[in-house]
């Protein structure tokens, strides 16, 4: 069975792995979604992520329909708002008008009057902090929104976000969900210690970097396998394609993958997700399962802990270079004797 966590500085329970529903109505069929969202409940997962955008609303009517026949209160729901969903100009965005009615449009296609957890799915250059941030404080007043996070900021960003929030007294963000994962290693220069530094939970997305992670790749390939998702990404232009990763550096991680793998008898996708499950201040990976074998995969990623040597060889594999300003950063910590802790 998963066990809880605190989302961030909040008191809300989450389980230590969100069940990622971006596959639903795309990858999986309405059935095999149900399917996946009634064994993730089994284990005790009560963590479920969406967004507007996922097939178009599908991903969000699917969820609300299995909801619809549970208890909506055991779920924590988490959606997102920001890119188009119609070709009119105020379809996208992060502006008043567009927050107002795609919430609206959320919970009709949740079945819900409320979602726990409301996240911007990204930065908008268009419209002022202050108008997003006030309509979003806004709707936690109306009761139409609990926790409010954001996705894919960047660290100054996600900054000025927080103190603005808490400069006028409004709601503050809750957590933050990036990419991060043994093949993207960049968030811990800014973004996480911002997170922990504010009290932000983390919730990754793409944890096993579309598949990348999952045992299905090893050096000595020359094309992702037919019908694999890095396939289908190589198509789509997509930022996990082949082109982008069939390279020495995730050679050389997948190889220290494996040779974990083969010390502490699981699978790469469970030691990959272990990695992440244990790194400071991470809360709950978002796991993207397109089937129950990759779901019964992911949950075994749980009530484990890799030792001390195994995570130092992947992070040795996965270590990214640090360039300035980061390196000297580090280097006058260390020549002042004050060593910040690394995630």
């Amino acid at each position: 069975m998963l066990s809880y966590r605190s989302l961030g500085h909040s008191g809300l329970q989450v389980s230590e792995l969100c069940l990622g529903t971006m596959t639903f109505g795309r990858e999986a069929t309405k059935a095999e979604s149900f399917s996946l969202l009634d064994r993730f409940a089994e284990h005790g997962g009560n963590f479920i992520d969406t967004a507007d955008v996922y097939s178009h609303g599908l991903s969000e009517e699917i969820v609300g329909e299995w909801l619809s026949v549970n208890n909506r209160d055991d779920f924590v729901i988490a959606t997102k708002v920001r890119f188009a969903m119609g070709s009119g100009p105020n379809d996208i965005g992060t502006s008043r008008k567009h927050l107002i009615s795609s919430i609206e449009n959320s919970l009709r296609r949740l079945r819900t009057d409320y979602v726990d957890l409301y996240q911007l799915h990204a930065w908008d250059p268009l419209t002022p902090l202050g108008e997003t941030l006030g309509t979003l404080n806004n709707l936690v007043k109306q009761g139409k929104v609990r926790y409010l996070g954001a996705s894919n900021f960047l660290g100054w960003q996600l900054q000025k976000a927080v103190d603005i929030s808490r400069a006028r007294g409004w709601e503050r963000f809750t957590c933050l969900q990036p990419q991060y994962n043994l093949l993207c290693r960049a968030t811990e220069f800014e973004l996480l210690p911002v997170c922990q530094r504010e009290g932000l939970g983390v919730i990754p997305w793409s944890p096993l970097r579309g598949g990348w992670l999952s045992g299905k790749f090893s050096r000595g390939m020359t094309a992702p396998p037919t019908g694999s998702r890095i396939e289908f990404a190589e198509k789509e232009h997509w930022g996990e394609s082949w082109s982008n990763y069939a390279n020495e550096k995730t050679w050389r991680v997948l190889d220290a993958l494996q040779a974990v793998v083969t010390r502490v008898g699981k699978t790469p996708a469970q030691v990959a997700l272990n990695w992440l499950l244990h790194r400071t201040p991470i809360t709950a990976p978002i796991i993207g399962a397109r089937n129950l074998d990759q779901l019964t995969d992911n949950l075994g990623s749980c009530g484990w802990h890799l030792g001390p040597e195994e995570i130092a060889m992947l992070d040795e594999a996965s270590a990214i270079e640090i360039t300035y300003p980061y390196d000297r950063m580090a280097q006058d910590q260390r020549n002042s004797g004050r060593l910040l802790s690394r995630p």
